[in-house]
């Protein structure tokens, strides 16, 4: 893992500003193209405003860098909460491997997700991907799995409804989607992939749940327990040709229990100080609200460094 990750280092501009902060910190983040190596961008960005030299190191996956962070072979991370608080019971696909030195820094702002398919295509919702390729597997980023069930259970299918399209990642997922290997994919709302898939294709369809019930958000629940609707209005982003709901959920900036609690804080700070720079770098970011950084970290524990910050700013 170590070498994996000190392969993709990408360097991110530094500025420090006191000599107290002037010490090197990586985020670890996906691989590029994917929502979490924007939004470790972002956030590189406006910890790097707020004094700190801030690096971001990709990998392919949470799954991969998580026990690395874990470790303290890398200060912080991003990724969804529901797969850090897999990760530090053991649970699901960590079978066991529990990461129990993991500490929550703040809630980002939330992850919507949408499988898209092509506008043009007689794809209008998600029952109509019945028989057809879409991609599957993901076995280089394990949860993605439960959040294809958890959106195929809101129209009451599963997995096997379709045919099956092996593919290692979400952004792996959008190559074979651009070349004519699946119908669809599914991808986070906001992602460069997107973007990249909605001008190579000449326009998508981001297909949300096919009922937004309570009985259907049960069933979603049952793959992923973090689930959550969400609607985006017409034009929102890419793909969205109408006022759509879609699966959204927690997404968070975490580090390890020996993280001093200065450059904890330091981060925690500088989010809060700087939403605007990280809006600028990856314009979903603009959905970050500063007020709600102190979200409900599940069965997972904020950091000393983050809490002191938050009791300071009155973050309850």
């Amino acid at each position: 893992m170590n070498k994996l990750i000190a392969a993709s280092m990408v360097a991110v501009a530094a500025m420090a500003t006191t000599p107290a902060l002037a010490q090197n910190v990586g985020i670890a983040t996906s691989n590029p193209g994917s929502l979490f190596h924007n939004i470790g961008t972002a956030v590189a960005n406006a910890a790097n405003a707020g004094g700190l030299n801030t690096t971001i190191q990709p990998a392919t996956s949470p799954n991969q860098f998580i026990p690395f962070v874990d470790q303290g072979g890398i200060d912080f991370g991003v990724a969804n909460l529901q797969e850090v608080n897999y990760a530090i019971t053991g649970e699901a696909w960590w079978n066991g491997r529990t990461n129990e030195n993991i500490r929550v820094v703040a809630h980002l702002q939330p992850l919507v997700e949408a499988i898209f398919v092509r506008a043009d295509s007689d794809i209008m919702k998600v029952s109509d991907l019945k028989g057809l390729p879409m991609t599957d597997g993901y076995t280089a980023q394990n949860t993605i799995l439960p959040q294809l069930s958890a959106f195929y259970a809101t129209a009451g299918m599963t997995r096997d409804d379709v045919e099956k399209v092996s593919v290692a990642s979400v952004v792996a997922g959008a190559d074979a989607f651009m070349a004519g290997d699946t119908v669809g994919f599914i991808f986070a709302h906001g992602a460069g992939k997107v973007r990249e898939a909605d001008a190579a294709v000449g326009g998508l369809r981001a297909l949300g749940v096919e009922d937004d019930s309570d009985a259907a958000l049960a069933a979603a629940r049952a793959h992923w327990p973090t689930a959550f609707f969400m609607s985006l209005p017409e034009g929102a982003m890419p793909g969205v040709l109408e006022e759509t709901t879609y699966i959204a959920f927690p997404q968070v900036i975490f580090t390890h229990t020996n993280a001093p609690d200065d450059v904890v804080y330091a981060m925690a700070k500088a989010m809060y100080e700087n939403a605007a720079v990280m809006g600028e770098t990856f314009p979903p970011m603009r959905a970050f609200r500063p007020a709600n950084m102190k979200g409900d970290p599940g069965i997972a524990e904020f950091h000393p460094g983050a809490l002191k910050f938050f009791e300071e700013v009155g973050l309850n």
